[in-house]
């Protein structure tokens, strides 16, 4: 049993829960997938962050996150209800590239991912983008706005990203539980016309 596996197994359900969806949170080194998780999560989130140590300096680039001390090193997990009858179960990646192979584990019966990204540091999340749009897993870009970036409309950052026509790409602050849901509710609904417009494309 893999660590998402065992995640999931171990949550408890939800409210009158009917469907859970599981949902991928991923993004470069210190973009904000673990505050997004914790901010956004109705029971207390599972966060497996170490300490930055100087053996890692060589490996973990650090550039614009300075006051970072910690990392995840395998997922952040929470939970939140939608609405009645839908609940989401998050999975935040690691982002450093060096804990990649948790991915393959991560993503398996995922409906989708958010992508978050920082201004900033914009070319840190193209493995994640690339990595979706090679599993073909329906992904949205979430650009977290901290305070000390400089403001890009969603086109100018889709543009930078080169993504495909139809990939939204939203404004958001992760540590606000309104601006989180809302990203994960545009989410929910990309990913649903994806999926159905799936089987419409194959018999064309």
């Amino acid at each position: 049993m893999n660590v998402a596996q065992g995640a999931l197994e171990s949550a408890p359900p939800g409210p009158d829960t009917e469907l859970a969806l599981k949902v991928l949170v991923a993004g470069g080194f210190g973009v904000g997938k673990t505050t997004l998780v914790g901010s956004v999560s109705e029971i207390r989130p599972l966060r497996t962050e170490e300490g930055l140590s100087e053996a890692g300096e060589s490996v973990d680039a650090t550039d614009g996150v300075d006051r970072k001390s910690t990392t995840t090193v395998a997922m952040d997990f929470g939970r939140i209800t939608i609405r009645a009858g839908l609940s989401l179960y998050l999975f935040g990646t690691p982002g450093q590239d060096r804990f990649w192979f948790l991915w393959d584990d991560l993503s398996e019966g995922a409906l989708g991912a958010v992508v978050l990204a920082d201004t900033r540091r914009l070319q840190d999340c193209f493995p994640a983008v690339d990595y979706f749009e090679r599993h073909a897993i329906p992904f949205l870009v979430a650009v977290n706005c901290f305070a000390d970036s400089r403001s890009y409309g969603a086109d100018e950052v889709a543009r930078a990203l080169d993504l495909d026509r139809g990939i939204p790409v939203v404004l958001c602050d992760a540590r606000d539980r309104d601006s989180g849901k809302e990203v994960l509710i545009r989410l929910v609904e990309h990913a649903g016309r994806r999926h159905t417009a799936r089987p419409l494309d194959s018999v064309r």
